[in-house]
């Protein structure tokens, strides 16, 4: 008896480790390759090997896969060729049309393949593609989990060539990925880690062949394996993409003459494998123009705002430069110190003698260059190097006619190096340094950050390490800060909890090539998770969270805030997503920055402002996806113990499908406050102390996009959006060392109320001609930047009255056209053959 439960103890045990090892494929060498055409009839792909059996992985994991996938690996001496089968019935494939990387929510089906060419588990290559034949290429890194259809940085884009056709039974897909548009060391037995993805819309499934447990942590851990790869010779890798753009811009001024400029550039961005694993990519005289438009607000905070980098030099292959999270590029290029300042001038009259001829928004880059790879040894390198240019605006003296010149910004060098070594068991280690040196007795700055990450065998339990040290040489002197954070948990399982701990000194400054909010943090924050990814008779899975933080200032060492922060996650079965959110400040706190006292965030003691407590309560969801009609929605509020003082926030947005050409979708968020505590913008006459208003805060932002696809390369998108912030003062403030204010009478608050608007138009056609060239057609408008605030509060007291006076505010206008055309040196000699 006892020996037969050994035997069988033992076996499951046996069971349970075969189960947990990866699936195994094999690639075939093939002497003729298969044609690209989306079908699966040539010889090539006779003999290849199937991998079958998808497992589920959303919304309900371990399930087999609800339609039957067959795919195929060959390759010869250019390029890897998978054959995919996916069998479905024809007539509920969704075969929506979407604009190049942009899966989310889109009513089409889809295919991936994950390559991790050097087999460390965290590093991989994505190639999808859609029904439509829309591809999506992504770079998977270390600590990326993903979400639906995105799985890594959509911003890397390479050369690839794919087909899709329906059949029958089902539709395949056809790719060829050619060996120099990826990266791998030279072997003669070359065994990769390999993940073949499907989704199906009409199920709302994901599924792996190599199971993806969403228990688990980490993405490129759960691949499975390919072998075969005999002598694969790595190709010379050399491509250049030279481009010429040209355009008109019209820019409006309040106190000056409209600028008029012809936008005329032209460069070229190369790519060099210098060996194997390595490749140099370069671009000379780069010109940015025909990105879309920030999401400007009136920013009323002491800290700077984040924007999302949309420059594709700055996005491609990044994900290295990034890592330790101390390099945001929109410091390279950026909006020149001194632009503001002399507008300002100008706007005030303060400069009223002079008339501005030329004030360049936007620093031009020289050049910039990126190096990187990872050798055999599972070494990543990096090397990233930019030059811009020496800014100067122009201006006239009106009465002597005289031209002078203001530098805006100096020429400056950017510089990164990363090393990133991949360990065992997810684990790496991981070196990064920023520097930045500008011209002449300018500001200079260096950052160096160590990423230290470890897991246990079992990828359980994890420790995440990052000490950094920055130092900036500036005019009035040195200073120098250091920082860590550390997080200890258990990251895998249903139930999952963690520790961290964040450390900033007072004058930790990463901001001249990084982004941080603010300094001065000793933040401590327990959590702990629950997930279940089964179904229940109500769900399709769900997930519960919890957590406290304490917060304190470093220097001098003083409270902040306590917080209790809990929220709730519900799939449901005809898939309506759930989200609830509830924050709670259960004393009063310090606010050390919002008074902006000192005005450099690095100094001490700072202004201590009392905030009192609150709890919020939000509510978030969407529909399902597979309609036509998608609704998705953000509603709640928060409330505290002073009178009259609530506060909500809502947000919808509506997207609508008219056919699988045709998308619009309107988003709409306004949040109000009737009793916002904030900064005046206003100093005591006398003493030079900041005033606290007390204020009816009103902020409504609307955005109209849509996209309409006349092929799978080619599609017309616009995007229009209008932002209006009102600050109505009710009260005025003197604010005492304590924290604590007392009422005052001298000034009216009326005087210093706010109404700002934004408004920005994009309407891009673009045209994929061949494969990595393109032609690119862009309408710019928005409201000119003068015009802000002009729009009056009294006369025009409401977002709809604001939207209608908009229009009849001055605008600037720009028109430009760019042609980018892919030459691939291995083309180019087997045309010439």
């Amino acid at each position: 008896m006892h020996k037969g439960l050994v035997v069988i103890l033992l076996l499951t045990m046996y069971a349970g480790l075969l189960k947990a090892q990866p699936k195994v494929t094999r690639a075939i060498k093939v002497t003729q390759a298969p044609r690209i055409d989306g079908s699966l009839d040539d010889s090539a792909w006779q003999h290849a090997p199937l991998a079958v059996d998808f497992i589920t992985n959303s919304p309900v994991y371990g399930n087999p896969a609800a339609v039957k996938t067959e795919v195929r690996v060959v390759y010869d001496n250019t390029s890897i060729y998978i054959g995919a089968y996916l069998y479905d019935d024809p007539a509920e494939i969704r075969r929506q049309f979407t604009t190049r990387d942009n899966l989310q929510r889109a009513n089409v089906d889809y295919f991936a393949v994950f390559l991790d060419t050097y087999k460390d588990r965290q590093n991989a290559f994505q190639f999808l593609v859609t029904a439509r034949n829309v591809q999506t290429d992504a770079r998977v890194s270390a600590n990326y989990d993903g979400e639906e259809g995105n799985y890594g940085d959509v911003s890397w884009d390479a050369v690839w060539d794919s087909k899709v056709s329906i059949r029958p039974d089902g539709w395949i897909v056809e790719m060829r990925i050619p060996l120099f548009s990826i990266r791998f060391s030279r072997k003669s037995d070359a065994d990769w880690g390999i993940q073949f993805m499907r989704f199906s819309r009409r199920h709302n499934e994901t599924s792996f062949w190599n199971p993806v447990n969403p228990a688990v942590s980490g993405f490129a851990n759960q691949f499975g394996d390919i072998t075969g790869f005999n002598k694969l010779v790595p190709p010379l890798r050399l491509s250049f993409s030279p481009y010429v753009s040209g355009g008109y811009r019209q820019t409006p001024y309040a106190n000056s003459a409209n600028q008029y400029e012809t936008l005329k550039s032209g460069g070229m961005d190369v790519k060099y494998g210098i060996n194997e694993s390595f490749t140099l990519d370069a671009t000379l005289i780069p010109d940015f123009g025909q990105v879309i438009s920030d999401n400007v607000v009136n920013n009323l905070s002491p800290f700077e705002i984040r924007f999302r980098e949309n420059r594709p030099f700055f996005t491609e292959g990044t994900e290295l430069f990034n890592k330790a999270g101390i390099f945001y590029s929109r410091r390279i290029g950026k909006v020149p110190d001194l632009y503001d300042s002399l507008q300002d001038k100008i706007s005030s009259g303060e400069l009223d003698g002079y008339q501005v001829l030329k004030n360049p928004s936007v620093t031009r880059l020289y050049n910039a260059v990126k190096f990187s790879g990872r050798t055999a040894g599972n070494l990543g390198i990096g090397v990233f190097n930019a030059v811009t240019e020496n800014v100067k605006a122009t201006l006239r003296n009106r009465g002597t006619g005289k031209d002078s010149t203001v530098i805006t910004e100096p020429l400056a060098n950017y510089n990164i190096i990363v090393l990133d070594q991949a360990l065992k068991n997810r684990s790496y280690i991981t070196f990064t340094n920023t520097n930045v040196m500008r011209n002449s007795h300018e500001r200079d700055a260096n950052v160096t950050a160590l990423d230290i990450a470890l897991y246990d065998k079992a990828n359980r339990y994890g420790i995440v390490l990052k000490p950094r040290y920055s130092v900036v040489y500036d005019i009035p002197g040195r200073y120098n800060g250091f920082a860590n954070y550390l997080e200890v948990g258990k990251v895998s399982g249903n139930l999952q909890y963690s520790f961290t701990n964040e450390l900033k000194s007072d004058q930790y400054d990463p901001n001249d090539m990084g982004f941080q909010l603010a300094p001065n943090v000793f933040a401590n924050t327990a959590a702990v998770s629950y997930h279940i990814y089964q179904a229940t008779p109500a769900f399709l899975n769900q997930s519960y969270q919890v957590a406290v933080k304490q917060d304190y200032l470093y220097k001098p060492f003083s409270y902040q805030k306590t917080a209790f922060v809990a929220s709730a996650s519900w799939l449901f079965k005809n898939f309506l997503n759930l989200i609830i959110n509830t924050d709670i400040a259960p004393r009063w706190y310090n606010d050390f920055f919002e008074m902006q006292t000192p005005a450099s965030l690095f100094k001490t003691p700072r202004q201590q402002l009392k905030r009192s407590p609150y709890y919020s309560l939000f509510i978030d969801g969407s529909t399902d996806n597979r309609k036509p009609l998608i609704l998705s929605w953000h509603i709640g509020g928060a409330e505290g113990p002073l009178p009259n003082d609530p506060y909500y926030a809502l947000q919808f947005g509506i997207r609508y499908r008219f056919s699988d050409r045709l998308m619009l979708e309107l988003n709409y968020k306004r949040q109000y406050d009737n009793g916002q505590f904030g900064y005046a913008f206003i100093r005591d006459p006398s003493t030079a102390a900041p005033v606290l208003a007390r204020r009816t805060y009103a902020d409504v932002t609307s955005v109209i996009s849509g996209v309409y696809n006349f092929t799978s390369r080619m599609n017309l998108t616009f995007r229009a959006r209008h932002y209006w912030n009102r600050l109505q003062n009710t009260n005025l403030y003197t604010v005492h060392n304590d924290g604590y204010w007392t009422e005052r009478t001298d000034l009216v608050p009326a005087d210093y109320n706010i109404n700002y608007n934004a408004f920005n138009l994009d309407v891009f056609y673009t045209w994929d001609f061949r494969l990595g060239s393109r032609l690119i057609l862009g309408w710019k408008n928005w409201l000119g930047k003068d015009y802000e605030y002009a729009i009056n509060d009294v006369t025009y007291k409401y977002y709809t009255a604001n939207a209608g006076q908009l229009f009849r505010t001055p605008h600037g206008n720009e028109f430009t056209i760019r042609f980018i055309y892919f030459l691939n040196y291995q083309q180019l000699v087997k045309n010439k053959r």
